[in-house]
């Protein structure tokens, strides 16, 4: 089998690492793998499969001699991405950079492979509670077309980053032990105010847009229409953080064109690939992120009509949003590049 020369940017941050963590368990191809951070976190040695790799500062000669690169998100992509491509690697980028740029497709590899026929060196890797969301949407889209989708998420602190991970834990530590809270990184690092995520929920996921949504809010419905070859599709969303370490969920009402049978609906969702219906609420079972956190497929639960409207049902869907949400869908773009010899 084929090898391929891989480059991961931003290598020691948690979907970097979760990079890693695929790379090893699914076997993928690779012949050299290069690890690039920021200048701070070079000259890290960083252990994967029997050998010590030393972390590079990203350059932009870094990706010379590299065929794919797997951006895990933030800054850098903007400055690197093109630099990347020019070197002649396929760039799968984890940011918001080039996701609702015309020429990138925007890929989940279940729903729209056929969009990485169109890349030119870039590919871009939709935000996490999209992901988790289309892939729950597709197999039902395809049994009649969506009009509408209202849409709330429970969002894990993993999407803040390590650091928030690290700042729940803390402040849980520090609210059992009596001491005072602090907080500086939620809502986001960037923002004036920072609130208490620890037994607390905050209605605010990156920063208000003039319309009032949010960006996170915007970039699900932005998203969800590209991906879903769908503009005239109305969406809304409310996105939430919540104090839970991995796994994103979601609350989602669809309404449809046709009726869509719960039967039918029930027998597409189970035999969609990377979807696991867990819905039997005469046992009481439905995903949670409990469930749901460190594995690769996305779990749909709470099915059930809206009578509320005309041919509406709801569900819960549940996925790890470093996983699916991230690194999994990055990986799954390029293997299904190798399966389909597309890179030249």
């Amino acid at each position: 089998m084929k090898e391929y020369n891989v480059a991961i940017l931003g290598a020691t941050g948690a979907v970097g690492q979760e990079f890693l963590k695929l790379i090893e368990e699914r076997n993928f191809p690779f012949k050299e793998l290069r690890l690039l951070a920021s200048k701070r976190s070079a000259g890290k040695i960083i252990p994967f499969m029997g050998k010590d790799y030393v972390v590079e500062e990203a350059t932009h000669d870094s990706f010379n001699g590299i065929d794919i690169a797997l951006f895990a998100g933030g800054a850098a992509s903007k400055e690197f991405a093109p630099s990347a491509v020019k070197a002649g690697a396929v760039v799968i980028d984890n940011s918001s950079a080039f996701r609702m740029d015309p020429e990138v497709p925007l890929v989940v590899p279940e729903v729209n492979p056929e969009a990485i026929q169109t890349h030119h060196g870039i590919i871009a890797n939709p935000n996490c509670s999209t992901i988790i969301m289309v892939m729950a949407l597709k197999p039902l889209y395809d049994l009649s077309r969506i009009k509408r989708i209202v849409v709330s998420t429970y969002q894990a602190v993993s999407g803040g980053g390590k650091e928030a991970m690290a700042e729940l834990e803390e402040q849980v530590k520090d609210l059992a032990a009596g001491r005072e809270v602090t907080a500086k990184i939620l809502p986001s690092a960037s923002l004036p105010k920072h609130y208490q995520i620890a037994f607390n929920l905050i209605p605010q996921i990156d920063v208000f847009k003039e319309n009032l949504y949010t960006k996170e809010e915007l970039k699900m419905i932005d998203e969800t229409k590209k991906i879903m070859g769908d503009s005239s599709m109305r969406i809304t969303a409310t996105t939430v953080r919540v104090p839970v370490y991995r796994s994103h969920a979601e609350s989602v009402n669809v309404e449809f064109e046709e009726e869509v049978d719960l039967s039918e609906a029930r027998k597409a969702l189970s035999s969609f690939p990377g979807v696991i219906l867990h819905d039997n609420p005469e046992e009481q079972e439905y995903p949670m992120p409990l469930f749901t956190s460190g594995k690769n497929d996305v779990e749909v639960g709470r099915l059930r009509k809206d009578y509320s409207v005309d041919h509406a049902l709801n569900f819960w869907v549940c996925g790890d949003q470093i996983r699916k949400g991230a690194a999994l869908n990055a990986l799954q773009i390029a293997e299904y590049m190798i399966q389909n010899d597309m890179f030249h």
